[in-house]
């Protein structure tokens, strides 16, 4: 358990691909107001795969940590595979089960990356937004 916790804090005192992106494919922002998580995920997307993922915003240890192993995991992935994570993948990431209470930290950036996503699908072959 210390070396997940160790991990975690790691990730969180040392984020990979914390940042905005230039000119991303797809990004969505949002956050979980009951602990104050916010965070914007951005994907470049080439091939029907994910070819660069970033985050970035700001909260809990957990929020970070997950966002930082989510945008490391997911680079190289189609977007069927990265569709078929949940939350278990998420609680695999991180080698804990943050409990009912922290489950919204540790799923936020999964939540955020799959509704860039659906955004991404929305859009029409040449890039422009499409009205619904």
């Amino acid at each position: 358990m210390d070396m997940y916790a160790e991990e975690i804090i790691s990730h969180y005192e040392y984020p990979h691909n914390k940042g905005r992106m230039e000119r991303p494919s797809a990004s969505f922002h949002d956050n979980n107001p009951l602990c104050g998580d916010d965070m914007t995920i951005y994907l470049k997307i080439s091939g029907q795969k994910i070819s660069e993922a970033m985050f970035d915003g700001s909260g809990c240890a957990i929020s970070m940590a997950s966002a930082s192993m989510l945008t490391d995991e997911v680079k190289g992935k189609s977007l069927a595979e990265v569709g078929e994570m949940d939350a278990r993948s998420i609680i695999s990431m991180l080698g804990i089960d943050p409990g009912p209470a922290r489950l919204k930290c540790a799923t936020l950036s999964l939540r955020t990356l799959k509704e860039a996503l659906l955004s991404y699908r929305k859009m029409p072959a040449d890039g422009s937004v499409r009205e619904l």
